[in-house]
């Protein structure tokens, strides 16, 4: 399944979307700096994670697809690259 498609995908980024769409409405309130920043804080973490949950898929399915299992090293070194991208 492509990640476009995916419905936790989509259900993560529609979260966001709604979370940020309450923030705009706390603004509009003249809520405080230090909530509105805490919830902005938020929404940046779940974009970063819908982000990452996305290389990951990517790396998973799609890159392993193309590489099969021609080389051990090659192998290695994608399980590498999906360890990293927690750090994203």
């Amino acid at each position: 399944m492509s990640h476009v498609s995916d419905p936790k995908m989509i259900a993560r980024l529609k979260r966001a979307e709604g979370h940020l769409r309450s923030i705009t409405a706390m603004v509009q309130e003249g809520r405080s700096c230090l909530d509105i920043a805490q919830q902005l804080h938020a929404v940046e973490a779940a974009v970063g994670n819908a982000k990452t949950a996305m290389i990951q898929h990517h790396i998973e399915h799609c890159l392993e697809e193309r590489v099969g299992a021609k080389s051990s090293e090659i192998r290695e070194l994608l399980e590498e690259l999906q360890l990293l991208t927690k750090y994203l």
